[in-house]
C-alpha cells in the first residue's frame, strides 16, 4: 500500500517528471493549467465521498492527432502548427476519459500525421526512449564496453505512438491514448470511437491504449467502449466494462503459431523468447498448435495500398483555403495549392499522397483497391517487432516507407481483419531492453484476449524500468506501477 495521496499531489509530481524528462522530447504540449485545475476538482470530489470512477484524479496524456477542446493539436506537421486549431470539442475517447475525472497531463510527439513506424518524422523532432536512460540498459553497454555517455547512441521508441509510449513508460502518466493504423499501438478492437482522430486511414484506424499493465488497459478500455453516433464505424453492440479475472487454468485454451510469421529477418532473440513463450502454454497445459495464415505475405501489399489510397484522399482538405497552412502565393489557385502542400507535408506524406492518388486512378481503382479489399476476410501468438529498438543513428539509415513495411509486417494484417490484439512485454534482451510478444483474439472477443495476456503477464514477470536519476523524489508513488495501487484522497 503506497498510503494516500491527493489528486493535486499526483498530478504535481507528474508534472515534476514531465519536466525532467524533457529531453524525451514525448510531449509537444504540456497542459499543466489545466490539468491542476481538473486535479482540484478531483480533489473536491473526494471529499465530498462522490468520485467519479477508477480513473478519477488519474493522470493521463494523449497522441497529437486527438481533437482536444481549447489545446493546439498539431499532428506534428507544419499545415496545423501555430494555426491553433482548437477545435470546440474533444474527441469522443478524450471526453469519456475525462467525464471520468481523468487528468490531462498534455498532447504527445508522433510521426508527421501518424505516419511511421519511428516516431522520428515529425517538426518537433524525434521521441527518445526511456529504455536508453534505464540501469539495466546502461549496465548492459559497461559490459559489451560502450561508453556510459554515448548519448549519441539513444534508442527510437517505435512508431507512430511513440510519445505516448515514452510518457507512460517513464511515469510521466498512468495511461495514454494512441492511435492505430498498422500497429501505432496495437488496437484493442473495432469498439472505439474516431470521432476527433484526425484520420490516416478511415477503414483502419482504431484509438489504443498504453498502460504499465494489462488490468490498466481492461480499466482504460471499460471507460472508452461503446457506440458513438458520430462515428459509423464503432460496432452498434453494447458494450460492459469488464474486470479481468485470474486466469488459474489454462488447459482448456487453443494457442496458434501462424508459421508464415517466421520470417529470415525475425531476429534470433525475438524468435528464441517466442518459443519460449508456446512452450509455457504448452507446459500448463495449453494445447498450442501450428496454423498458416496463407495472406500472410499479400498483406503488407495490401495494407499499403489501402492506406496510401486513404491518406490521399483524406490529406486532400488541406489545401490552404478552409484551415490549416497557407502559402503566400497569389499566382493562381493551383499554385496555391501546390505550394501550401509543399511547406505544409513533409516528403513522407506528399509521398504517400502520390502513391495513393495513382492507386485511385480510374484505371488503377479496380486492379489494386477493390481487390485489396477483397483479401480482408483461438489466440494468436505472435512477435510484435522483427527485434528489440534500435538506436536513432540506426533506424534512420533506412527511408520511412522501408522501414514502416518492414516494422509493422506482424501488426497490420490485424487492423485490415478487425481484430483485438495487444502486445505484451516479456522479457529484456541480451542488451538489456524490452521484447515484447503480441496477442491476437477472435473478433469482439476482447475480455478473453486480455485475460490470457494478463495469466501470461503475470507468468514472465517483466521487470520495472529502472530510471533512479530521474525518480528519486517521485519513487514512493511509482515504485509499484499499477493504477491499483493509487490510493487517492
Amino acid at each position: 500500500d503506497l498510503g494516500q495521496i491527493t489528486p493535486t499531489e499526483l498530478c504535481q509530481r507528474c508534472l515534476s517528471l514531465i519536466k525532467k524528462t524533457k529531453f524525451l522530447n514525448a510531449y509537444i504540449t504540456v497542459s499543466e493549467e489545466v490539468a491542476l485545475k481538473q486535479a482540484e476538482e478531483s480533489e473536491k470530489r473526494y471529499k465530498k465521498g462522490h468520485s467519479l470512477g477508477d480513473l478519477d484524479g488519474i493522470p493521463i496524456a494523449v497522441k497529437d492527432n486527438f481533437s482536444t477542446s481549447g489545446i493546439e493539436t498539431t499532428c506534428a506537421s507544419n499545415m496545423l502548427k501555430g494555426k491553433v486549431l482548437c477545435t470546440p470539442y474533444n474527441a469522443t475517447v478524450v471526453q469519456k476519459l475525462l467525464d471520468q475525472g481523468a487528468l490531462l497531463m498534455g498532447k504527445t510527439n508522433l510521426d508527421e500525421f501518424a505516419m511511421g513506424s519511428g516516431s522520428t518524422d515529425g517538426i518537433f523532432g524525434p521521441v527518445k526512449n526511456p529504455w536508453s536512460y534505464s540501469k539495466q540498459y546502461r549496465e548492459k553497454r559497461k559490459q559489451n564496453s560502450h561508453s556510459e555517455n554515448e548519448d549519441s547512441n539513444w534508442l527510437i521508441t517505435g512508431g507512430s505512438s511513440g510519445g505516448s509510449a515514452a510518457a507512460v513508460s517513464a511515469f510521466t502518466c498512468f495511461a495514454a491514448l494512441g492511435s492505430d493504423t498498422g500497429g501505432s499501438t496495437r488496437n484493442p478492437a473495432a469498439h472505439f470511437s474516431r470521432h476527433g482522430l484526425i484520420p490516416l486511414v478511415n477503414s483502419m484506424d482504431v484509438p489504443g491504449i498504453l498502460t504499465r499493465c494489462v488490468d490498466d488497459a481492461a480499466t482504460v478500455l471499460g471507460v472508452l467502449a461503446g457506440h458513438d453516433p458520430k462515428d459509423s464505424t464503432t460496432i452498434q453492440d453494447p458494450v460492459k466494462p469488464f474486470t479481468l479475472p485470474s486466469l488459474t487454468d489454462v488447459s482448456k485454451l487453443c494457442i496458434g503459431i501462424p508459421k508464415e510469421y517466421l520470417t529470415p529477418e525475425l531476429s534470433s532473440e525475438v524468435q528464441s523468447l517466442w518459443s519460449k513463450a508456446a512452450n509455457l502454454f504448452e507446459s500448463e497445459g495449453a494445447k498450442v498448435t501450428e496454423v498458416s495464415l496463407p495472406h500472410t505475405s499479400y498483406s503488407i501489399v495490401c495494407y499499403h495500398v489501402l492506406c496510401t489510397s486513404e491518406v490521399a484522399s483524406n490529406m486532400a482538405r488541406f489545401d490552404g483555403l478552409e484551415y490549416g497552412h497557407r502559402c503566400d502565393s497569389d499566382v493562381s489557385t493551383e499554385a496555391m495549392y501546390a505550394a501550401t502542400r509543399r511547406e505544409g507535408f513533409n516528403d513522407v506524406v506528399r509521398g504517400r499522397i502520390l502513391s495513393g492518388n495513382f492507386f485511385l486512378l480510374k484505371e488503377n481503382y479496380e486492379n489494386y483497391f477493390v481487390k485489396a479489399q477483397k483479401v480482408r476476410r483461438d489466440v494468436l501468438l505472435t512477435p510484435t517487432t522483427l527485434s528489440e529498438a534500435v538506436p536513432y543513428t540506426e533506424f534512420i539509415k533506412e527511408d520511412n516507407r522501408t522501414r514502416s513495411a518492414q516494422d509493422d509486417i506482424f501488426t497490420q494484417a490485424v487492423n485490415m481483419a478487425g481484430l483485438p490484439a495487444v502486445s505484451v512485454p516479456v522479457a529484456l534482451s541480451s542488451q538489456g531492453l524490452p521484447i515484447g510478444l503480441q496477442f491476437i483474439g477472435r473478433a469482439f472477443c476482447d475480455q478473453q484476449l486480455l485475460i490470457v495476456a494478463k495469466w501470461f503477464e503475470k507468468q514472465v514477470q517483466f521487470p520495472v524500468i529502472q530510471l533512479q536519476e530521474l525518480m528519486d523524489d517521485c519513487s514512493s508513488v511509482f515504485e509499484n506501477e499499477k493504477l491499483a495501487s493509487v490510493s487517492l484522497k
